[in-house]
């Protein structure tokens, strides 16, 4: 301390601070969700984290050269989240989907008439067990809680063989994105012919906005299933592999790519996997986890993993918002939309 009481003691050398005063996020009845991640900007954690997100995925779509990749893994469609990425298929702001072959058997039943239902994951009167044992007797099926008819199964089945598959089998051996345009085709066209209450959804919203679904892990389906007893009384079969190459020349011919990455997975994997292959990589990253990164597992795996991988360019645009997508993904692409409307 000096005679005149000021401090000599020099302030540390701070690379890595920058003066950005953290501000408090303002909540007023009325405002939208654009205005309500905006202020989100002015907090910490995850929502600091989601209006990061907001602001590259804006980027994104904004940018008309940028050729946009989606992955879309977990339990989307059963859980409500069908007409958000069917939406996005529909105006123009997915280029490629890659999705489970799970999602588009529950994007099919709902499509030609079924219907998930609100349901439970425990029973107040009855154990966990005791809960899915009854369902299993009712010949009900859970996805948390959510709940699917068995029934609407057999029907999905019957619409395969009666109007998904036989067009393929003419073909002989299709590639897998062959078998998902099909089935948007059948989709869309059950939907029309029989008045169905529920939209056409996200296989149709491909096939007819000629945007190109790649389900790579689709034996793990009821859809992959069903395919192959198809193949076992027919000459249809798929090809896994042949899709690689009308997916990777769409990642070699982009000026700029992003993706929107919905759970991990395969889907994620696959989609990102796709930059291995060309000279360029990705610009702009989001994903939506739940995973950790801790445990060294695909789905948690930062993005700035991803890039050590060559899988981003060194200077990408990416961020990971770790939460439910059931919340998150309507909470962004309704923000983005709202700023792409200004």
């Amino acid at each position: 301390m000096t005679d005149d009481g000021s401090d000599e003691r020099a302030m540390p050398d701070r690379e890595e601070f920058s003066h950005d005063p953290l501000g408090h996020a303002h909540v007023r009845g009325g405002m939208s969700v654009g205005e309500l991640v905006e202020e989100y900007g002015e907090a910490g954690i995850g929502a600091a984290a989601v209006h990061e997100a907001a602001d590259i995925y804006a980027e994104m779509l904004a940018d008309e050269a940028c050729t946009v990749f989606v992955s879309l893994a977990g339990a989307m469609v059963p859980t409500g989240m069908r007409r958000i990425v069917a939406d996005l298929v529909r105006d123009g702001y997915v280029d490629a989907l890659v999705t489970t072959g799970a999602n588009l058997t529950h994007d099919a039943i709902e499509a030609i008439g079924g219907k998930h239902h609100h349901g439970s994951a425990e029973s107040p009167d009855r154990s966990a067990r005791e809960h899915d044992e009854r369902l299993r007797e009712e010949e009900v099926d859970r996805v948390y809680n959510v709940y699917l008819p068995q029934e609407h199964f057999s029907r999905f089945e019957t619409h395969l063989r009666e109007e998904v598959f036989p067009p393929l089998e003419a073909q002989g051996t299709v590639g897998i994105a062959d078998l998902t345009r099909e089935l948007g085709r059948a989709n869309a066209a059950v939907n029309g012919r029989e008045d169905v209450e529920e939209r056409p959804g996200l296989a149709a919203a491909a096939y007819e906005s000629d945007v190109p679904i790649y389900c790579p892990a689709v034996a793990d389906s009821v859809l992959g299933l069903q395919a192959w007893m198809y193949a076992q009384t027919s000459d249809f079969a798929l090809d896994a592999l042949s899709d690689m190459t009308p997916l990777t020349d769409l990642a070699y011919d982009a000026d700029r790519a992003g993706c929107l990455l919905i759970g991990g997975g395969v889907p994620k994997n696959f989609t990102l996997q796709t930059m291995l292959v060309t000279p360029n990589a990705y610009d702009y990253a989001v994903q939506i986890t739940t995973d950790p990164d801790h445990t060294g597992g695909l789905s948690g795996a930062t993005l700035d993993e991803a890039r050590s991988w060559g899988k981003l360019e060194p200077d990408a645009r990416n961020a990971t918002v770790v939460g439910d997508a059931t919340v998150h993904l309507p909470l962004l692409v309704a923000a983005v939309r709202e700023r792409l409307a200004e």
